[in-house]
């Protein structure tokens, strides 16, 4: 089974939808593995987004990170990378389809309300930044063997 990180960001918790999402990833069958609610600090938020520095939109990008709390999450399932991106949908509004995470709740592209890894590499990366071996619970589906 494949991990990927995903972080719900500061957008979600006032707009009360972090069940909505949450929901999506599990009726999809992703398996949820770890999960915690923080409010990052600048060092966390540009050593997570430290491939978009000098761009542009990077320091909207971490105020907006560092305006409130963040939902970090490890899924697992079959080709979890993959699946999680093609729920969420591109980054570009104009793109956002309706039925992806982003097209339904995105209002602009860089408050788009999800990151999601876009690699098996980068989630082993993120999941490092966000969690200890010990936060991550590896529990048993009974249901697995029919998704």
């Amino acid at each position: 089974m494949e991990r990927t990180f995903v972080m719900l960001k500061p957008g979600v918790l006032p707009r009360r939808i972090a069940g909505d999402i949450l929901t999506r990833f599990e009726r999809k069958g992703l398996k949820i593995i770890a999960l915690k609610l923080l409010k990052m600090d600048r060092n966390m938020v540009e050593t997570h987004y430290a491939e978009h520095k000098g761009k542009d939109f990077y320091e909207k990008l971490v105020d907006y990170t560092l305006s409130g709390p963040v939902i970090a999450m490890i899924l697992e399932g079959n080709e979890a990378v993959t699946t999680v991106r093609r729920m969420t949908g591109p980054t570009n509004l104009p793109e956002m389809a309706a039925g992806t995470i982003r097209g339904d709740y995105a209002a602009q592209t860089r408050l788009n309300i999800v990151h999601a890894s876009d690699s098996p590499a980068s989630a082993t990366r993120e999941t490092a930044l966000f969690f200890t071996e010990s936060e991550i619970v590896d529990w048993e589906d009974g249901n697995s063997r029919w998704f």
